[in-house]
């Protein structure tokens, strides 16, 4: 009985393939056969469009794709999402890409009037593909005029300073409670960070909520947890 179900699990088992190494597109439709070394048959199916200089693929979503489509991807290095890049992008011709109108220091917030577009040799694998993705957040770093966006180099601005008196809040249906408290580290909208009861001096852990807020109590585990799936999604 054991054997042949081994057998049967072996009889339906996919096509095995491998990723390529650097997965280009040429004409703004992913297929199979541009992500896949030995896609055969399958190699014209089309997985996703790209739009700009590259495309993020979620790595789940690709192998049941390619599942589908008769093919086997194991995923050996447990990726969560792929980079396809456009051929013009890997081959060095020039792209428009979003790049800095002027030099920006760390925590400067990102204004309409910072950024232009402009051509380069290729774009930032993390490359935004909009104005409105960059617009309101800060930088990480000095940043250099003439240089390509990327969005590892912003973040969320800062809404909370380390040494800040900040108001910290439980909810829970119709129950308020608010105590002062002094936090421990920086924070940006949806950061964890410890904070000082400033009563009882005791050290808790809270969620930034906005200028000098934070809470705790189920509103904080309903923030990590909408955080914590961002991130997931964005991987």
């Amino acid at each position: 009985m054991t054997a042949w179900l081994f057998a049967a699990g072996a009889a339906h088992a996919g096509l095995p393939v491998s990723l390529r190494d650097q997965v280009v597109d040429p004409n703004g439709q992913v297929t199979l056969g541009e992500l896949f070394v030995g896609a055969g048959s399958a190699s014209d199916v089309v997985v996703a469009d790209r739009v700009g200089p590259t495309v993020v693929l979620d790595a789940t979503a690709v192998q049941r794709i390619a599942r589908q489509a008769g093919l086997d991807w194991s995923n050996p290095n447990g990726l969560r999402r792929i980079i396809v890049r456009g051929e013009a992008t890997a081959s060095g011709h020039n792209v428009q890409v979003l790049s800095w109108a002027h030099s920006l220091a760390a925590g400067d917030i990102v204004q309409p009037g910072d950024l232009i577009w402009s051509k380069a040799a290729g774009a930032p694998l993390d490359a935004p593909r909009n104005v409105d993705a960059v617009v309101g957040m800060a930088a990480r770093r000095p940043l250099r005029e003439g240089d390509s966006v990327a969005m590892r180099d912003i973040t969320a601005p800062q809404v909370i300073k380390a040494g800040d008196m900040i108001t910290v809040v439980y909810e829970d249906g119709d129950i308020r409670l608010t105590l002062q408290a002094k936090a421990l580290a920086n924070a940006s909208a949806g950061d964890t960070l410890n904070v000082q009861n400033i009563a009882s001096k005791k050290i808790i852990e809270a969620v930034a909520t906005g200028a000098d807020e934070a809470a705790v109590g189920p509103e904080a585990q309903r923030l990590k947890a909408a955080r914590a799936t961002s991130q997931y999604a964005l991987r």
